[in-house]
């Protein structure tokens, strides 16, 4: 079924990556160690005067919620402290990299922290999904986040896929349960590191910031963390209910053969079992029930125990207190229209947007969409062009300004920020040279720019990757972005969300063009989706 609410998953398998060793200086003189409440903490000095430290936070048997460690130990039983973690099953993987035991995270720590210096830390969730990605995707390494920031820097992993979110018996949302583990072990250990156990900022892009999003809406993790930024978060897609969640886990059942009880035979199951079995019913999720959408059929539930709202129109809105940062890039759907639906370099006819519409939105929406003025057609253009403005706006940027104004409404502080100035991610290039043209900025293109880990940098790109650390610096402390000798950034308020241009400014005031993402189009006129199917 096409649709282009389907999100890109990663296209092809990136390696964990390899640490650069100066040629005169030995692994061994480089080995440091920190004394944590569990133990010595083995890491490796790294070559921007930062400390590493790989770790397993949390352990578990498949399907099985997850145990916090008890004493500091290696990711899978290593010795070697310069060893990336093993990634978390998934496909279109090299099995090599992958381990079931993946819950393990990399911690960035400067090397002049001291355990009284008391800063703040920066959680990296990562994207992919709900289906891939790992700590150690291309730009993740916090070393230069680290530095100027002044904070450690922690990406995680956690369980993925049908092993985080599709277990045999009906329990939910593991994934977010090792993802509340994670942040729990960094509150023992942080303070032997240098850092603030009381602030803890979470980060994290596409569904790394829907992991956050879920995060918000579970009571029980609201203590972990203080400030949260959510980078490209679909918030069109809202958590995924009970009854849908059990469709999807009666689908995978029926695939592996494997009955609820059986748990013989789901220990016994191989994971290319587990990940063909994952894969079909991923594909056939909108036939199983159109509220999955086929972009992250596979997310957390809102369960009543540990999520416990919606955090959306659909039921009333919690009060809140916690300051937001919220960003999109200019083109979120690049890689989804001209990727997935119509790759390749020829126009597509103008004639195709409408039906391409009513296969994501339906007739009803569709009408509404084609009798607007936001998405004009040339009749002798390329329907790709109005159908990534709509993509971006309906998954992406007019539901994250949606959830900024309610998100102020309800008490809290709200931050929204445009990328139109990126760094092309990897797989970005894939079948289209759309992401590659001057000024388009897609999915994932905001990554490279936060860390401060573009190849051969561009100085625009240089002075946009200081910009945003030196915002984020100024976040993690203050919960505001504003910092000296930077342009002013106004808090989001209930009828304007001031969303500030990060990069290139097209316009006089420097925030971005409102067009679509007004309060009586998206969100009323034409629902999202988590209204349409009411969940």
């Amino acid at each position: 079924m096409v649709a282009f609410q389907f999100f890109l998953v990663l296209l092809a398998a990136f390696p964990s990556g390899t640490w650069a060793v100066p040629a005169t200086q030995s692994i061994a003189s480089r080995a440091v160690s920190v004394s944590t409440p569990l133990g010595p903490a083995q890491g490796v000095l790294g070559v921007d005067g930062v400390n590493r430290f790989a770790v397993r936070y949390a352990t578990s048997t498949r399907w099985a919620p997850s145990t916090i460690v008890t004493e500091w130990e290696l990711p899978n039983g290593s010795d070697d402290p310069t060893a990336f973690p093993l990634q978390c099953p998934q496909i279109r993987v090299d099995p090599s990299t992958y381990s079931e035991d993946c819950l393990s995270m990399l911690i960035y720590v400067p090397v002049d922290f001291t355990v009284d210096s008391n800063v703040p830390t920066l959680v990296w969730i990562h994207g992919g999904s709900f289906d891939s990605g790992n700590a150690t995707g291309p730009g993740l390494d916090g070393s230069q986040l680290a530095v100027a920031t002044n904070s450690i820097v922690a990406v995680i992993q956690y369980r993925l896929g049908a092993l985080g979110l599709l277990v045999p018996d009906g329990s939910t949302n593991l994934a977010v349960k090792d993802t509340i583990n994670a942040l729990t072990f960094l509150q023992t250990v942080l303070p032997s590191f240098g850092g603030d156990a009381s602030m803890i900022t979470l980060a994290g892009q596409s569904s790394g910031a829907s992991m956050i999003r879920t995060l918000l809406a579970t009571p029980s993790a609201s203590s972990l963390f203080r400030n949260a930024i959510l980078q490209s978060d679909p918030f069109d897609y809202g958590f995924l209910t009970l009854e849908t969640q059990a469709i999807l886990q009666s689908a995978f059942n029926d695939l592996v053969y494997c009955s609820a009880s059986d748990t013989a035979c789901q220990m016994a199951l191989t994971l290319d079992e587990i990940l063909s079995a994952q894969t079909t019913v991923e594909d056939e999720s909108v036939d199983l029930d159109p509220s999955t959408g086929q972009g992250s059929p596979l997310r957390p539930v809102r369960d009543g125990q540990l999520v416990t709202t919606p955090l959306d129109s659909t039921a009333p809105f919690p009060a809140v207190s916690k300051p937001l940062l919220l960003s999109n890039v200019k083109d979120e759907a690049g890689p989804t229209v001209y990727q997935l639906l119509f790759p390749g370099p020829d126009p597509v006819d103008a004639s195709l947007f409408e039906p391409v519409c009513d296969v994501s939105l339906g007739p009803n929406r569709t009408q509404i969409v084609m009798d607007s003025p936001f998405y004009p057609v040339d009749p002798n253009g390329d329907a790709r062009v109005p159908l990534q403005t709509l993509a971006t706006d309906y998954l992406w940027k007019c539901a994250a300004w949606t959830f900024a104004r309610t998100w102020v409404a309800n008490g809290g502080n709200a931050f929204v920020g445009l990328y139109t100035l990126g760094a092309t991610y990897p797989p970005n290039v894939v079948n289209t040279t759309f992401c590659l043209e001057t000024g388009s900025v897609c999915h994932r293109d905001d990554i490279y720019i936060v860390f401060g880990t573009t190849p051969n940098p561009t100085p625009a790109q240089i002075a946009l990757t200081a910009e945003m650390q030196a915002r984020y610096r100024m976040f993690m402390s203050t919960g505001n972005p504003n910092a000296p000798a930077l342009e002013p950034w106004k808090a989001a308020t209930t009828s304007n969300v001031y969303a500030k241009e990060l990069g290139v400014k097209t316009t006089s005031n420097g925030l971005a063009p409102v067009g679509a993402c007004i309060p009586s189009f998206w969100g009323e006129a034409v629902q999202y989706d988590y209204q349409f199917y009411d969940i």
